[in-house]
């Protein structure tokens, strides 16, 4: 619970107390935000999809993940020393968005609120089933990598059709795609993970990975 009021609070922007800011202010934000988190669980039917695949580094650059080939820097550099790749799926649900809708159409200020929570909501469970799954590759004598979504870095958002293709992820938990590669429901993700005989180095996942520092909804270092 803890964790994920940080993160409801992280995407909100709110970077806690200012010496401007009065207590009761700072206050009524942690509540709603909490209330907004019991919601956002309760509306929550998460569910998620795996396929292992194997690897290559293609000579010219290119990564051949078995469902597509891109070329991405970052996602080479994540996946160095690894002979395969694990892509994930993972949804709350339709259920999610029409609490998102509803509020939107009603209370503006709560959904903004919501959306946060949910997407915390969603991160608490991808973290979670990875968790399960680290120790289920280790088990084997392999390790799995930090997840790596596409919009991460260089990763491109176009290998989202073929990735969620090849997961069949809209017949299995209903994942589809907009016009711009964004998904439904929204509160959904993609990674990539890869699977070495060498355990990893680092942990570094979600901001820590993305070489995007300006962002606002980034992570403090600390």
């Amino acid at each position: 619970m803890e964790k994920e009021l940080r993160e409801t609070l992280r995407y909100l922007g709110y970077r806690g107390r200012t010496e401007q800011e009065p207590e009761t202010g700072r206050q009524q934000m942690l509540a709603l935000a909490e209330d907004c988190l019991r919601e956002a669980r309760q509306a929550a039917r998460p569910r998620c999809l795996w396929k292992e695949q194997p690897l290559q580094f293609l000579e010219d650059g290119r990564l051949d993940l078995g469902l597509f080939q891109t070329r991405s820097q970052a996602l080479a550099k994540s996946l160095k020393d690894c002979t395969g790749v694990l892509f994930f799926a993972a949804t709350l649900g339709a259920e999610t968005d029409r609490l998102l809708g509803r509020y939107g159409r009603l209370q503006v200020s709560r959904a903004v609120v919501l959306q946060a929570a949910a997407a915390a909501v969603l991160e608490a469970y991808c973290d979670q089933v990875f968790e399960e799954k680290k120790k289920e590759y280790e088990s084997r004598g392999q390790f799995l990598r930090p997840r790596f979504s596409p919009g991460y870095g260089d990763f491109s958002l176009e290998c989202q059709p073929a990735l969620l293709a090849g997961l069949e992820a809209g017949k299995r938990i209903g994942i589809t795609l907009t016009g711009r590669y964004l998904m439904a429901p929204s509160k959904s993700v993609t990674a990539a993970a890869g699977i070495s005989p060498v355990p990893a180095g680092c942990v570094t996942e979600g901001c820590e990975a993305c070489g995007k520092t300006d962002c606002a909804y980034r992570r403090d270092e600390a």
